[in-house]
């Protein structure tokens, strides 16, 4: 389990033997330092990738510490940047270009193309919902979701001064309002509502078109997801945030006492070394 601290990155997880490996290293990003990187909207983009490469980075590393006990068994991390491309190439072939080529069969039938966009983000919002309840029934899955779900239970306790323990961290709720399944809804509800007003012209530019706007929408649906979680108790926020914090329905799981104490690991890591470097 990945937990990124202020200043740290901590990593925990089972070892074959049952124990838990704990690992830590310094946060080294531009969003520490003054510079165009923390500004509003660059700042999402640089949170997405900063995501992507050290949750790569750090799957492979967990990965061999299940394979520690076998002789040989080492992971090279000369792939890890294909394996990523491959991933978010065949994520926007999903739900980017499969939604524009279903949503231009219905341009026989349906004149406005306002109407067809929507109908596009729609279809796109039914993708990622069918696609995590699908995955939801696979046993691995499942697993991970649970840890999803201590993950948020253990942060949870930790905002509300609680210690850090099993007995503590059980009572609270799985969902989180700034849990990346939040982030996804957002990017999904952000693209209909701006896609609906894109010309089609051709299916060469249209994709080109969806495709350049995935950044700057996954940034405004980044500033999103951080006003929502700010102002939380405020009517209008909450209202803004309960789609996502409904979809984590699919994306956590009630874990148990063995996975609360890994997701406890992580976070005492990840604080361990916010205040070394502090």
């Amino acid at each position: 389990m990945l937990i990124r601290g202020q200043r740290t990155l901590a990593l925990a997880c089972r070892r074959p033997n049952g124990e838990i490996y704990r690992y830590r290293e310094p946060l080294r990003s531009p969003l520490q330092r003054p510079g165009a990187a923390r500004l509003p909207f660059a700042r999402g983009v640089v949170v997405l990738w900063e995501s992507l490469s050290h949750g790569m980075r750090m799957l492979m590393r967990s990965a061999e510490v299940q394979l520690e006990d076998e002789p040989g068994a080492k992971l090279g991390s000369r792939g890890n940047g294909a394996v990523m491309a491959v991933a978010l190439m065949g994520g926007l072939l999903l739900f980017v270009g499969l939604p524009y080529l279903v949503s231009q069969l219905l341009r026989a039938a349906i004149e406005s193309v306002t109407v067809v966009n929507i109908l596009e983000g729609l279809l796109r919002l039914a993708l990622l919902v069918g696609y995590l309840f699908a995955i939801s029934f696979m046993p691995d899955i499942r697993r991970v979701f649970a840890y999803h779900g201590a993950e948020h239970m253990t942060i949870h306790a930790f905002e509300h001064g609680e210690p850090l323990d099993p007995a503590h961290v059980a009572p609270y709720p799985t969902a989180h309002p700034r849990c990346g399944t939040a982030f996804l809804l957002f990017v999904v509800f952000v693209t209909i509502v701006l896609f609906a007003f894109l010309p089609r012209v051709s299916f060469a530019v249209d994709l080109v078109a969806r495709l350049a706007l995935v950044i700057p929408v996954a940034a405004l649906s980044y500033e999103l997801l951080k006003l929502g979680a700010k102002h939380e108790r405020n009517p209008l926020m909450r209202a803004v945030i309960a789609p996502g914090l409904l979809l984590q329905r699919i994306t956590t799981r009630r874990p148990d006492e063995s996975m609360i104490e890994v997701a406890i690991a992580s976070l005492e890591e990840a604080l361990a070394g916010d205040r070394m470097v502090a």
